[in-house]
């Protein structure tokens, strides 16, 4: 099939990539004139595991190209919406400039039969409005709602082999059209028996901000035990290992430490709240504002037990920070928890050197203040205190031992319970983690 993918960011890049592997010819379009030139080289703007393969593969072979004139996507069947949402200057709503500006522009190109699906997370109400919007222009096309639910660091797997599809479609024969097209397109989801959920557009709309939410406030609810463990001598982890046995709860997202953060949880149940509050129902999801603050709560706590070790080296001490991503296999510092660490460390006076096998240039453009490297020895030499952020494979097999000859003074803080302790404190370090004695 012909698709045209809207919005050539972390979401559509990757989605117009996986679409070309999935057998389908893909024109990808963004404003972003230098984004555009990157990719239509085969080299992507971020760092995302199996990207750059497809990328690569994908426009050598023709069917993938890029351009930054959204009449390009003249004569594309299905119509992909993945432009950024993200939280409005001065307020926790969702910014819908980018999603109203590609439909607009979309609308003199679309022809009779297309299908136009968003992708991008929008509050509830969105998809009804635009779905107005396609049919008052007179093309003939339709609209879908069709929630992503990428994991930054295994994007390229969720979508050629999304564990469920959720389908936001008109009521009567324009819905059932829209979804037998929709079904072309994941065709091999579709033969692989992927569960699909066909519903409305409110509904679908409300499926991804639900999920994060969920998710968000179960790593809250379990950093919120670590407060009370930390204070009574109990073991988090233990706790979490047993409360998950239950298969109500489970042990997924039950992993305590310094928080969730990223391009997507923290605004997402933000901009969920904000809709709540127009739709006179903000009480529903008011715990979600108690979610957010434990959440930055944490950050503020790893801060503070760094302050406490380093006492009276705090103006002059090094601190080596390992992590600046929000979580690993990532070079995204948007809310980042690690890098949030790492800049209020060094607004106290401490001298920081921070590493990220990914996120150095990123977290530099954003906070040239900080110290980086990209090398582990040269991150750790003659530091008086090691906080462990991001739990990247090459920081949580490092070498006690080693380490130790390394640093001036062998004090770490595990801000993610990532390390082995018993280890750590056998090679003679003093090992701090959350909400673990």
């Amino acid at each position: 099939m012909k698709l045209s993918v809207i919005g050539c960011g972390y979401l559509g890049a990757v989605h117009a990539s996986a679409m070309v592997e999935l057998g389908h010819d893909v024109v990808g379009i963004d404003v972003d004139a230098d984004k555009i030139a990157q990719l239509a080289q085969g080299r992507p703007p971020f760092f995302e595991p199996g990207l750059s393969e497809i990328l690569t593969s994908a426009t050598a072979t023709g069917r993938l190209r890029f351009s930054t004139d959204i009449a390009d996507a003249a004569g594309a069947q299905v119509h992909f919406i993945g432009v950024g949402t993200p939280q409005m200057a001065g307020s926790h709503a969702a910014d819908l400039t980018y999603v109203n500006a590609a439909i607009t522009g979309l609308l003199p190109y679309l022809a009779e039969g297309d299908l136009v699906v968003g992708k991008s997370t929008v509050p509830v109400g969105t998809a009804s409005r635009l779905a107005d919007l396609i049919t008052d222009s007179g093309s003939g096309a339709s609209l879908v709602w069709n929630p992503e639910f990428l994991r930054e660091g295994f994007a390229v797997q969720d979508t050629i082999s999304p564990d469920r599809l959720v389908y936001g479609v008109a009521p009567g024969e324009a819905g059932e059209r829209s979804v037998e097209l929709l079904n072309e397109v994941y065709a091999s989801a579709i033969a692989a028996d992927t569960p699909l959920v066909v519903t409305d557009y409110a509904t679908a709309e409300l499926v991804k901000v639900a999920a994060n939410a969920f998710l968000a406030t179960k790593i809250s609810f379990i950093n919120a035990m670590a407060e009370i463990a930390e204070v009574t001598g109990a073991d988090v982890t233990q706790l979490a290992d047993a409360i998950g046995f239950d298969a109500r709860i489970g042990r997924r997202f039950l992993n305590a430490g310094v928080g969730f953060g990223g391009g997507c949880l923290p605004k997402d149940i933000r901009a969920f709240t904000a809709r709540a509050e127009e739709l006179g129902r903000g009480e529903s999801v008011a715990f979600l504002k108690e979610v957010d603050q434990i959440n930055l709560r944490r950050r503020s706590h790893v801060v503070d037990l760094a302050t406490a070790a380093l006492g009276e080296r705090l103006h002059d001490g090094k601190v080596a920070v390992l992590g600046l991503s929000f979580k690993p296999h990532s070079d995204d510092v948007r809310d980042s928890p690690a890098l949030d660490v790492a800049v209020q460390l060094h607004g106290l006076g401490a001298d920081v050197v921070a590493s990220d096998p990914k996120s150095v240039e990123n977290a530099q453009a954003k906070h040239p203040q900080l110290r980086y490297s990209d090398v582990i020895e040269e991150t750790l030499q003659d530091a008086d205190l090691v906080v462990l952020v991001t739990e990247w494979p090459e920081f949580v097999t490092i070498d006690p031992v080693w380490a130790a000859t390394l640093v001036k003074t062998p004090t770490i803080i595990d801000g993610r319970n990532a390390l082995d302790a018993a280890a750590w404190r056998a090679a003679g370090w003093t090992y701090t983690g959350m909400g673990r004695p």
